[in-house]
């Protein structure tokens, strides 16, 4: 216990829209040898949606709003193109939050899709640091930790990315 105190303590802190301090690969290689083998497994394979089997009830919780927020998204995008939904819909939808409707919509309706995402992405780090109240010093405390740098490092390739390259990949693509 006191190795996982002495390693949570010693993480960077993560905020919102700021560079992320250390990378993930540096992160699980942090925490190489203060957890044991399976939750380590579990912390590399945090980021993965399907077939990941979530130890703690905090990151099950997680992974039940991220797929309700997704499968709200689906719902949306199949009415505006006039699909059935239903085969899109990831399983386990559960999750019943009234905010996740108010958040997917206003992220549909953002006349710019980097709103769109900054808005999902900014709901995702809330239901985080709610998730995070309690947990101090427990494996929960990395497995969030985890899928906060995850959402930095995302927005970190979004923004380090070169504009006109991708332009030039997407006009020779079509």
């Amino acid at each position: 216990m006191s190795v996982l105190i002495y390693l949570i303590s010693s993480l960077p802190m993560l905020h919102f829209g700021q560079r992320p301090p250390i990378t993930f690969e540096k992160f699980i290689a942090l925490c190489k040898g203060k957890v044991n083998d399976g939750e380590l497994l579990a912390l590399e394979r945090t980021g993965e949606i399907e077939g990941f089997s979530c130890p703690g009830l905090s990151l099950k919780k997680w992974h039940a709003f991220d797929t309700a927020l997704r499968n709200e998204l689906v719902k949306l995008r199949a009415v505006r193109h006039k699909l059935e939904p239903t085969k899109y819909l990831r399983p386990d939808s559960s999750y019943v939050e009234p905010q996740i409707t108010h958040t997917a919509l206003n992220a549909q309706r953002s006349p710019s899709l980097m709103e769109g995402e900054k808005i999902l992405d900014l709901a995702r780090w809330q239901k985080l640091e709610e998730l995070s109240f309690g947990h101090y010093f427990d494996l929960d405390v990395l497995f969030i930790y985890a899928q906060k740098l995850l959402i930095l490092e995302r927005w970190e390739k979004i923004r380090s990315a070169n504009p006109e390259t991708i332009l030039k990949e997407t006009l020779t693509a079509g």
